[in-house]
């Protein structure tokens, strides 16, 4: 009968592959909150610019 192989090994970072919480530690990590408001705020900024250079249809 073949061996059971132990659980919790994840993958083998030695065959190239690393397990998510390895790869996780260098991610930038931003509130969904803040990256709206950004977006909202950067869109708000290119409309008053295009409106005061007169490029507003």
């Amino acid at each position: 009968m073949a061996k059971k192989k132990s659980e919790g090994s994840g993958l083998m970072s030695s065959a190239g592959l690393m397990r998510y919480f390895d790869a996780d530690d260098t991610a930038i990590k931003l509130n969904p909150k803040t990256v709206i408001a950004i977006s909202t705020g950067v869109g708000a900024a290119v409309m008053a610019l295009n409106f005061s250079f007169g490029l507003w249809p």
